[in-house]
């Protein structure tokens, strides 16, 4: 059976989001983002004319766009539109994959024998449009790499459906940037070698590539050919990660549980970037010496960020160890998890602790996960 894959996209969303709010800003230069030293988090299509880009230096985004409006950002607002375009599309799809707070890919094979795919899918935009008020593209084919593609070139606002034999020729004219695995580093190495269009890149040999680009040379390849077999993964908030200790022996000590909450949270959070997961919600769980168990648990902002969550879990503890005895257990754990990228708070972070992040992040991946982190989540028990 042909397999009828569709992309969806939220266009601009956290901009469409403050749009909602403010009418005032429509067809305006919006940059969202926080401090002067922070990042752009999301930019208008207006914005983006004068070449600004999400994770731009905010300070450089306002130099090429100095009559921009800026808004720090709200991701808790954010988070709840999410919910909402969530629910509205799993309503109507067998298989849903939230890809991030913004991305959907839905698997609507076999629905042909009942429903046009392609006119089913533009209901489900028309519906998410007519209920939020917020824009949504999107792109319908046979697997997700040719969709994701597609709705980058339907945007703003638009949709695309492409047939088996259609899906070469929109293909090569493409720059290989559009590739969703291609970054900077790729894209110099190719175009190095003068690959700059997809069709150029459809017609090296397999094994030229590999030795080019190791390891993702095939997978590159099937991409530039249309070729993806990845299946849409069914989305569910039931998901968690978590973790926790028993200690030797029932401990009042609770600067040290403090310390062991914080090693926790790092760990956990590493584990999220690591899979590309954001959690929504975090609760702290402790075992008294007699065996009473008591949980905590609390709503955030979708991030992935340590600094943030352990702010979270920290106030949790304080709230759950209501009476003066010993603590036999202490536990983590993050649910409500949906896959994406906006990894940090870049609406309050600055550009050196992103920074931070990303090369702990490369540190630990070569040294593995417990070989650097906060002080505090060194200490022993």
């Amino acid at each position: 059976m042909e397999r009828a894959i569709a992309h969806m996209d939220l266009d601009t969303f956290f901009v469409s989001c403050e749009r909602l709010r403010d009418s005032v800003l429509e067809k305006q230069p919006v940059i969202i983002g926080g401090g002067d030293r922070g990042v752009v988090a999301s930019c208008s299509y207006e914005a983006r004319k004068f070449g600004v880009r999400s994770a731009m230096p905010l300070r450089m985004a306002l130099r090429l766009c100095p009559e921009a409006q800026v808004i720090k950002g709200d991701m808790e607002y954010y988070s709840k539109m999410s919910h909402l375009v969530t629910e509205i599309i799993q309503e109507k799809v067998p298989v849903m994959e939230k890809a991030s707070v913004d991305e959907f890919y839905l698997d609507l094979s076999g629905m042909d024998k009942f429903f046009g795919c392609y006119q089913w899918t533009s209901e489900i935009a028309e519906t998410v449009k007519k209920k939020t008020g917020l824009p949504i593209s999107f792109a319908l084919s046979t697997n997700k790499t040719v969709s994701k593609i597609g709705t980058g070139e339907a945007k703003p606002s638009g949709k695309l459906e492409l047939k088996p034999l259609a899906i070469q020729p929109f293909l090569n004219p493409l720059s290989v940037r559009k590739i969703p695995m291609v970054g900077d580093v790729t894209f110099e190495l190719l175009s190095r070698l003068g690959i700059r269009k997809i069709e150029t890149l459809s017609q090296m040999p397999v094994d030229v590539l590999q030795e080019l680009i190791g390891k993702n040379g095939t997978e590159l390849w099937k991409k530039a050919n249309g070729i993806d077999l990845t299946p849409v993964v069914q989305y569910s908030e039931r998901k968690s990660i978590s973790t926790e200790t028993t200690f030797a022996e029932d401990t009042i000590d609770i600067p040290n549980i403090r310390s062991i909450l914080s090693g926790m949270v790092e760990q956990l959070c590493y584990q999220l970037r690591q899979e590309k997961w954001l959690t929504s919600t975090v609760s702290v769980r402790i075992r008294y010496a007699n065996f009473d168990t008591e949980t905590k648990q609390c709503k955030v902002a979708y991030t992935s960020a340590d600094h943030t969550l352990l702010k979270y879990i920290l106030e949790l503890f304080k709230k759950v160890y209501t009476r003066r005895m010993r603590i036999r257990l202490v536990g983590v754990k993050f649910t409500g998890l949906v896959h994406g990228n906006h990894q940090m708070n870049l609406f309050e972070d600055t550009e050196e602790l992103i920074s931070l992040y990303q090369t702990m992040d490369k540190m630990k991946d070569r040294f593995g996960a417990k070989s650097l982190g906060r002080a505090s989540g060194f200490l022993t028990q």
